[in-house]
């Protein structure tokens, strides 16, 4: 095969598996900053019982996201060496600001969030868990606007030519705020959140239908659907202002989006479902007449710019940017929906009573992972043909030394060490789920007192239902 297509393969490899962890690591670290301040405020010994469970799993999840960023980093220097070079001034600050303002911080606070329970005050240890999810966010920014500059550079000016030339910073803030990295960095905030939101609700609602720990699960479950249900549906309003920014800026890799190829003189459709056919260049599915255009425009009679404005060899391949896209935006109007319903059902009190639809949240972790993963996808194959967009191809960046026979033989090394890497993974958490939050092993209501309790309301003629909720 192609070195170019290998070393691609190679990167989305590494990328994407990485891309497990550090959302969950940000939405989890919400999660955690809410239940032991909660803790701190109301005494009340379950929300300390939350922190110390998610904690343990936080942990796991950190170890892991940390060993599969390293192997991403090196591949700039081994099968990226020309790209190196032409972003390494602006690369290494963002690099290093991530390594200084955020791992550091991150990682110096994580063995008092870890271990420090009973070895450091209640409000130090607050104030370490509230460290780590800061270095998680700031971990976030730099990572995030490199890689916005690719997609829409500024603050730069470029020194030499050819095979010589690099971009060199000439305004830092110019480059930090380039026009794309705020809506990107809220939009991966937000799929953090409803990431860790999801996987707590999918944990809780499995305790729920099992009987266990039902007051301690019911009340993370509650804190979990609030964060998702903000989250999910503040995606919707992100997502629409940086799918203007993406027309204004990049209007080929938005073109590919909503496979539009046709610029026209009227407005343009936008696609609820479909397939493009770079062939016919055309696209079919269902689609709503002037959409596109009110969307982007406000206008239902203004054009979009389509493909044909570009050159073929300028454009982004079509069919997985498109239907990585319109996944994505399906996926995330399911999450609205789920959330919605059982949001209602949670203030009418009656969520906890419908066991299919908990049994939909045990599996609907599912639904943010693959929103993830498929929301860097569309972004990074939608700036194709370009590494830098309009200034670096992403075949002029591959390092000239590295064979195909040499790629090939790293992706099946990685191919097996991340599969193993990810049974380890599950395995561990699947464990500390097993466990339970260890503090509190039953809930008031499992206790032989809460039990008696229960008997008493029972005898005055209370009902088996109240206070389910």
């Amino acid at each position: 095969m192609d070195v170019l297509i290998l070393s691609r393969l190679q990167f989305a490899l590494t990328i994407m598996f990485h891309y497990l962890f550090p959302p969950l690591a940000i939405g989890l670290g919400a999660l955690m900053v809410f239940m032991e301040g909660m803790y701190l405020k109301t005494k009340d010994p379950q929300y300390e019982s939350m922190a110390k469970f998610w904690t343990r799993i936080f942990a796991v999840n950190f170890a892991v996201g940390v060993a599969t960023g390293i192997v991403m980093e090196f591949q700039f220097g081994t099968n990226w060496a020309n790209y190196s070079r032409f972003v390494g001034d602006v690369f290494g600050s963002a690099l290093a600001a991530e390594g200084i303002f955020a791992f550091f911080l991150e990682s110096g606070f994580l063995a008092v969030l870890v271990f420090g329970w009973d070895k450091v005050s209640p409000r130090m240890h607050f104030f370490s868990t509230v460290m780590v999810f800061l270095g998680s966010i700031f971990s976030s920014i730099w990572i995030t606007v490199a890689n916005s500059w690719q997609q829409t550079p500024a603050g730069f000016h470029i020194v030499g030519e050819g095979l010589t030339a690099r971009a060199e910073i000439t305004d830092f803030w110019a480059m930090v705020f380039n026009p794309s990295s705020i809506d990107r960095l809220v939009h991966v905030w937000l799929g953090a959140f409803s990431m860790g939101g999801f996987f707590v609700m999918s944990v809780t609602a499995y305790y729920i239908l099992k009987g266990r720990h039902l007051d301690i699960s019911k009340k993370a479950f509650t804190v979990a659907l609030l964060l998702a249900t903000l989250s999910s549906w503040g995606q919707l309003l992100s997502g629409h202002h940086q799918a203007r920014v993406v027309a204004e800026h990049q209007p080929a890799k938005l073109a590919a989006f909503e496979g539009h190829f046709k610029t026209g003189d009227g407005g343009a459709p936008l696609f609820i479902v479909g397939h493009p056919d770079t062939k016919t260049e055309t696209t079919q599915g269902i689609a709503v007449p002037g959409l596109l255009s009110f969307l982007i425009h406000g206008d239902l009679n203004k054009p979009v710019t389509g493909l044909d404005k570009f050159a073929k060899e300028d454009r982004p391949p079509v069919a997985i940017t498109f239907h990585s896209y319109h996944v994505m935006v399906g996926l995330g109007f399911f999450m609205m929906g789920l959330t919605g319903l059982a949001a209602w059902l949670r203030i009418r009190g009656r969520l906890f009573e419908q066991r299919g639809l908990l049994w939909m949240f045990v599996f609907a972790v599912l639904a943010p992972v693959a929103a993830n993963q498929l929301g860097w996808v569309a972004a990074e194959v939608g700036r194709q043909p370009w590494i830098v967009y309009g200034l670096l191809r992403t075949a002029d960046a591959l390092s000239p030394v590295v064979r195909a026979n040499q790629v090939l033989g790293s992706i099946l090394m990685f191919g097996v060490i991340y599969t193993l890497l990810f049974a380890v993974w599950i395995s561990v958490v699947d464990h500390k789920i097993k466990q339970g939050p260890e503090d509190m092993p039953f809930s008031p209501a499992e206790t032989p007192h809460g039990f008696l309790h229960t008997a008493g309301n029972l005898k005055a003629g209370g009902s088996l239902t109240e206070g389910k909720d």
